[in-house]
């Protein structure tokens, strides 16, 4: 008899996101540890892989003026985990940690302090910044080509790696020497080799630079597609460049992030999730996803009237997060807005849905089964659009179900977060 493939999910905290109702009566804070503590015990409840945070290292603004969602805060994420690690016992902790603007030997040492604390539960979570209006809050400032900043983070970690393992499994310290592009350090490492060898690694982007990116150095891949067939295509692709860098299939997972919307019956779960995305996207939130694309101002147009026939202009607004194809989105969203006579904020909320699987706990369940037994994903990040208690309807209904298909676990069987995804233990390279 052939066992089947187990589904991983993770769940990521809400905080300042696109998905998050901070308006909702039921939300929390954002800060208090009280919040991040009370999803990390549902998600280990519910037996989840691993616990994700997200970074910021700059407040989003527009027109000079902070974002709505960023008001809140956006506290650091390994300090969070650490303080996670004392009030979880299994689940793994990802922190959210740019290359961009940190250093190899403080971030390695920080890292390899959660995995020592958690009992080799640490993950990091890789991702990059190339804009200079981020680097202002940074000595070195400045601005890197999308390259470069791959070149960097490539770089980062195999230096992070070479630290990590200049600890002999038997606990004897030897110097490290890296020289290379961007960093030329030597010393000794200030901690032994941790609990489950080095932390995981995770790597988040679609491009094709990305994947690459992926496919040479990361453990898990947080991405993000629509369908079935998307999925499909994704995975295929980024499986199959793993034999370059002498790895199998099973040595990457891939996890896209999605969002669950649960009903009694399908017609009410499409009305609960047709109401939050109404309330994930205001009429000024709409205008500012709008003018995102066509970097223009765009204030004096009717959230509830048609789209602007103007082409958008190249230069966007500073702070913003830029499009790589202007012209083709801003021609794709015309497309979509005429076929269904949408107005402006109808089209963002149709554009930028993200309600991945909406339905009744059954229905949920075998979709995301199909996923993974389609060759589509190996699990999910579950962004809840509530803080804390957004994911506590999946844990309790969704779960026992995907327990019953045999498609998830019903225990945890063992303490690292490596045991959990079915990694590999990595191999010392003294």
């Amino acid at each position: 008899m052939t066992v089947r493939e187990r589904m991983h999910l993770a769940a990521h905290f809400p905080g300042v996101n696109s998905a998050t109702v901070w308006t909702d009566p039921r939300s929390k804070s954002q800060i208090d540890f009280a919040s991040f503590e009370h999803l990390a015990r549902t998600a280990e409840r519910g037996l989840f892989d691993f616990f994700f945070l997200a970074e910021g290292l700059r407040l989003r603004e527009h027109k000079g003026r902070v974002h709505d969602l960023d008001v809140v805060g956006r506290p650091e994420s390994i300090t969070v985990l650490n303080a996670l690690a004392a009030v979880t016992e299994r689940l793994g902790l990802a922190a959210t940690v740019d290359a961009t603007f940190n250093e190899p030997y403080e971030l390695a040492r920080r890292l390899a302090t959660l995995d020592h604390l958690s009992g080799g539960r640490a993950a990091w979570n890789v991702v990059t910044s190339s804009d200079a209006f981020t680097g202002e809050n940074f000595r070195r400032g400045g601005f890197l080509d999308r390259a470069d900043r791959y070149a960097r983070a490539a770089e980062f970690v195999a230096t992070a790696r070479e630290l990590w393992d200049s600890w002999t499994p038997e606990g004897m310290a030897r110097p490290f020497a890296h020289q290379g592009q961007h960093f030329d350090i030597a010393g000794e490492f200030g901690l032994p080799r941790s609990p489950q060898g080095r932390p995981v690694v995770i790597q988040a982007g679609d491009s094709d630079e990305g994947r690459e990116f992926a496919a040479a150095t990361a453990d898990v891949v947080f991405t993000r597609h629509g369908t079935l067939d998307a999925g499909r295509e994704f995975y295929a692709d980024v499986k199959g460049r793993l034999a370059t860098y002498g790895r199998s299939p099973e040595d990457l997972k891939i996890m896209p992030g999605v969002t669950v919307v649960l009903g009694d019956t399908a017609a009410d779960a499409r009305e609960r999730a047709a109401d939050l995305r109404h309330r994930q996207v205001s009429p000024q939130n709409a205008l500012l996803a709008l003018e995102q694309i066509w970097g223009v101002d765009l204030s004096s147009y009717d959230p509830d009237g048609p789209l602007p026939d103007i082409d958008p202009e190249p230069a966007l607004a500073q702070g913003r997060v830029r499009v790589a194809d202007p012209l083709a989105v801003a021609e794709k969203w015309r497309a979509l807005s005429r076929a269904k006579g949408l107005s402006i904020r109808q089209t963002v909320i149709e554009a930028s849905g993200r309600q991945s699987f909406v339905g009744t706990p059954e229905t949920v369940a075998a979709e995301l089964d199909e996923f993974v037994t389609a060759g589509a994903a190996d699990g999910f990040i579950l962004v809840p659009h509530l803080t804390p208690g957004g994911l506590d309807e999946f844990v309790d209904l969704v779960v026992p179900l995907l327990q019953e298909r045999g498609a998830f676990r019903t225990e945890y069987t063992g303490t690292t977060l490596r045991s959990h995804l079915g990694l590999p233990e990595p191999i010392w390279k003294g």
